[in-house]
């Protein structure tokens, strides 16, 4: 009976302590709750991987960083930690997600005493969300500047240039007659971005923000309204709008790197990026840099991936996509420094100056040199929408994520027909809305929409201070510390509560469970040994060599510098305050609680019940066999194509009962 409910199969397994209040006589299967959904198809799942680790970060901090640290050589320790730290824990995450069936906050019942880990990431995806928010702003601003038969950035003579002004028309013009002095000028796309759109000489620093700037105002809101509308309504196009988002920002970039390799002098710009420089990798910064670009363009530890995964089905081969998304990931960053730095070359042969003279780290690098790039090409209105368009899609769909709507989510009848919803929203969004309902589900995913609204309203309220004329110091200091150490900690308490608390023995075999084969000694290794240690290293390091924040030639006060390093610690001390919550909850001594609250809770392990072969059939509802496969079978009448897997598991079980024994 239970098989021949549509409902049984998509009921995720809740002891009875935890039914439903809207059960009336404790029964699971009388009543469903709102289910979450799963993806349309597996290159959705890939496709949005893709889309969330391919970012703004690979087109403007890769290509610096590879400048600065080596050039060509800079591949060296690139890939090294690529294979270290990012493979590996990026694996992890997506075993953790498609596993359970959880987000970022509820997966923690594999060991509720590190729950604090999960409030933790909650913090920093929140702050990280306020400003990311932000740039997206910035992109949509200059979107609609672009939209002109004349770049305003193209120019010096407009209202908000000053004395030093001077555009590369003028330098072009001067070195065929007689020499120009341009150390103390200024190019009229970075009097533009500075000037005009920050109007940043109204504030005197991060202490006087000054008046709200009402264009970039309206930006912000429009991008948080586009985040809304996804989740409200979603786009009916059944995974169309997802195969747009990843794969259009690919043909700009070729496009662009077409352009740019055609351009003069761009092989001086491509030859400057690529000639290495070996004596860098006897640096420990090399190491840490390429440690630190794979770390945050890989997006590990966020819980975008956990959520993403979450949305599986049991048996997606996330072992193969793994690969196919770091890898991905790497190439694209390269191809990215091809690009841009070709065009780098274009500029300096044009303004006569060295390539280390007009590229530049962080937004200089997006919105004052690219731009100003732009005024140098033909039909430069034209290539400036395109460049910034391929900025909106990476800025969006580095937080892409397929939300499905309620007519995908309530369980349908054979006869319902009606398409699953796609829609393109922040990840960074969606790991705040999962991780919370999945912690209420019978309260908040029947209220999905209406809770989504009050949090993106909250969010674009924090994020006003961003839209004023000192909002870029602002910015500034929580990017340095809302994800700085705070994040570290956070993925190596991960790490080591996956191996250590959890057990990597027992962890490997749930992945057997769901793969049908084991993580390899390479895995095994790195989750063990290498992940953590290299973690803790690069840590310790950022602690050592602490800078403060600075931006241009300002100097953030001792305030702000405090204000930073609190947002950092909180998220930190969500971790000590989750043990204790979790002890306070148990009985017994205190040894005795901390050893309760650290083992997984019942209902830990895939969400659906034909999947929980093995040891996790003893946690079905009324199954008492010491055979929890042969309880399996008599429930579904036959298993999957998994079977010889949930045998193996079994039999692993056993032989360590008598070896105990």
């Amino acid at each position: 009976l239970l098989s021949s409910t549509p409902c049984s199969l998509a009921q995720p397994v809740t002891p009875e302590l935890l039914v439903s209040p809207i059960s009336q006589d404790g029964d699971l299967g009388s009543e469903c709750p709102e289910d979450r959904g799963n993806w349309t198809g597996r290159l959705d799942f890939l496709l949005s991987c893709i889309g969330y680790c391919v970012g703004l970060g690979n087109v403007w901090r890769f290509p610096y960083r590879a400048y600065t640290n080596g050039g060509g050589a800079f591949l060296v320790p690139y890939f090294i930690m690529l294979a270290i730290c990012g493979i590996p824990i990026f694996f992890m995450e997506l075993s953790l997600g498609q596993f359970s069936s959880l987000g970022p906050l509820a997966v923690w019942k594999i060991s509720p005493l590190f729950k604090g880990v999960g409030m933790g990431t909650i913090l920093i995806v929140s702050l990280v969300a306020i400003y990311y928010n932000m740039i997206i702003a910035y992109v949509l601003f200059y979107l609609f500047a672009s939209l002109t038969s004349d770049l305003p950035w193209q120019h010096c003579g407009n209202w908000w240039n000053t004395d030093l002004c001077l555009d590369h028309h003028v330098i072009k013009a001067g070195n065929a007659t007689f020499p120009i002095n341009i150390t103390n000028t200024v190019s009229p796309s970075e009097e533009y971005w500075s000037r005009y759109v920050l109007h940043i000489q109204g504030s005197s620093g991060i202490g006087d923000p000054g008046r709200i700037r009402w264009n970039l105002c309206l930006c912000l809101l429009l991008s948080w309204t586009i985040v809304y509308l996804c989740i409200l309504k979603g786009v009916k196009s059944s995974g169309k709008v997802v195969y747009f988002t990843a794969t259009f920002p690919y043909l700009i970039l070729v496009m662009l790197l077409i352009r740019g390799v055609t351009l003069e002098g761009a092989w001086k710009g491509i030859r400057f990026y690529l000639t290495p420089q070996f004596d860098h990798l006897l640096s420990s910064k090399v190491w840490i840099e390429a440690a630190l670009q794979i770390f945050y363009s890989l997006g590990v530890g966020f819980g975008g991936l956990l959520t993403f995964a979450s949305y599986n089905t049991f048996h997606q081969n996330i072992y193969r996509d793994t690969f196919i998304v770091t890898l991905g990931n790497a190439i694209t960053s390269i191809l990215a420094g091809f690009a841009i730095f070709s065009v780098l070359g274009y500029m300096s042969q044009e303004l006569g100056v060295p390539v280390n003279q007009v590229a530049k780290a962080g937004p200089g690098l997006a919105f004052v040199v690219y731009p100003q790039a732009m005024t140098m090409l033909p039909l430069s209105p034209f290539w400036s929408f395109l460049f910034f368009f391929m900025l909106l899609t990476l800025g969006l769909d580095s937080q892409v994520r397929r939300e499905l709507t309620k007519a995908a989510v309530v369980p349908r009848q054979p006869k319902d027909l009606r398409p699953f919803l796609l829609c393109v929203q922040f990840a960074f969004m969606e790991t705040i809305v999962t991780a919370v309902t999945d912690e209420f589900p019978y309260y908040l995913r029947p209220k999905k929409a209406s809770f989504s609204a009050v949090i993106c309203i909250a969010l674009f309220l924090m994020g006003l201070i961003l839209t004023t004329e000192g909002g870029m110091y602002w910015l500034v200091l929580l990017d340095d510390y809302s994800a700085g150490f705070g994040l570290m900690v956070v993925v190596i308490t991960t790490c080591l509560v996956v191996t250590r608390v959890y057990g990597l023995k027992r962890f490997c075999r749930d992945i057997h469970m769901m793969l049908g084969f084991k993580p390899g000694s390479y895995f095994r290794a790195c989750w063990m040994v290498l992940s953590p240690a290299t973690m803790m290293a690069l840590l310790v390091y950022n602690i050592i060599k602490y800078q403060p924040s600075e931006y241009g030639n300002y100097r953030f006060p001792v305030w702000a510098e405090v204000l930073g390093i609190l947002m950092g610690v909180l998220s930190c001390l969500m971790i000590p305050l989750g043990m204790v919550a979790a002890v306070l909850q148990e009985e017994g001594t205190l040894w005795e609680r901390v050893q309760q609250a650290s083992r997984p809770t019942m209902d830990w392990g895939p969400s659906l019940e034909e999947n929980r072969t093995g040891m996790y059939v003893a946690s079905l509802a009324g199954s008492q066999s010491p055979k929890p496969l042969m309880v399996h079978m008599r429930k579904y009448g036959g298993i999957t194509s998994y079977e010889n897997t949930a045998i193996e598991v079994d039999r692993e079980i056993e032989e360590e009962e008598e070896s105990m024994m």
